[in-house]
Parts: structure tokens; sequence; C-alpha cells
């Protein structure tokens, strides 16, 4: 056997179950997705209709070009529509399990989190704690290699942005009780 024949196979002892169960369809996510593109087509076309969406002597109106956009939108969304009722497939397909949607919110919800700690605790509190916590919750690496790469991360971006190219940033408590 040439060196070329040889398959090598690791295993992820991370990766979800293969037995999950379904969440939900690819036909209904499908569903859902053109219906809400179908509402912000009709929410868009209704706003841009009501703010002109004719041809004046001097040229279109300001709806004019958002408003044939949202008309592409509103049918494409109808042909996605059509489409995902007609296919047999689409409905037995499994779009995600409820393994493969743990893992995703294992790294949206602290994104989402993130966001609105930014908010409040201002940009590099909360970079902190992202950074940290992704490092131990979902990495599994040491308490102190965490912190440690969080702070160092964290001091970076304050020096670049904040010190070295004056950018304004999201502040927090932290930042005004140090004068910056």
């Amino acid at each position: 056997m040439s060196n070329t024949d040889i398959e090598i196979v690791v295993d992820d002892p991370t990766a979800p179950e293969a037995d999950s169960p379904a969440v939900t369809s690819n036909r209904a996510v499908d569903v859902v997705v053109c219906l809400l593109l179908l509402l912000l087509a009709l929410t868009l076309g209704y706003d841009n209709w009501r703010t002109g969406a004719g041809w004046e002597a001097t040229g279109p109106q300001p709806g004019y070009f958002p408003f044939y956009l949202s008309v592409i939108l509103a049918g494409a969304s109808l042909y996605g529509l059509i489409a995902a009722f007609l296919s047999r497939k689409e409905a037995r397909e499994t779009f995600v399990t409820q393994a493969q949607l743990r893992r995703v919110s294992a790294v949206f919800v602290p994104t989402v989190l993130f966001c609105l700690a930014t908010q409040f605790l201002g940009l590099y509190v909360a970079s902190f704690l992202l950074i940290s916590g992704f490092m131990r919750m979902v990495g599994k690496i040491a308490l102190w290699k965490s912190l440690l790469t969080a702070l160092v991360f964290t001091a970076v971006m304050f020096v670049t942005f904040d010190i070295a190219f004056d950018v304004i940033m999201p502040k927090g408590p932290l930042e005004a009780a140090l004068g910056r």
C-alpha cells in the first residue's frame, strides 16, 4: 500500500451526537425566512410608495428604485414559499438537531450578551468577559490562561484604539473611574 492510500481519521470528541433529535426541518425554516422577507418587502414597498415611487419630469421620485427592489424581493420570497411547499425532499430533511442547536447557542448567546454588556460595561470590560468566558467555557482552557489572554488582548486593544489612534469606543464605569 502506498502512502497515498492511507486515510487518517480524526474523531472530534466534541462533535454532536449523530442520533440527536431534530428541532426543525428545512421546509419550516424556508417558510419562516420567506415569510419574514415577504413582510420586509411589503413594509419597504409601502413606505417607498408613500414617499413616491413614480417618475417625475425631473427624474425618479425618492422611492422609485427602492420600491422596485422591494417588488423583486417580494417576488423572490413568493417563489421561495412556493418552492418550499412543493418540495417533498425539504420537508423530510433536518435543518438542525438539538445537539447542533446547543453548540450554536454556546456561541450565539454569549455574543448577544457581549453586545448588551458593551452598552453598560464598555467595550473593554465586555471584551475581557467574552474572551475569558469563551476560553474557559467553550475551550476548556485553564482559568489563569483564559484570564491572562483576555487581559493581554484587552490591553492591546485599549492601547491600539484609545491611545495610539484616539478612536472613541464605548466606555463603561471602569474606564470612567480610571479617568479615560
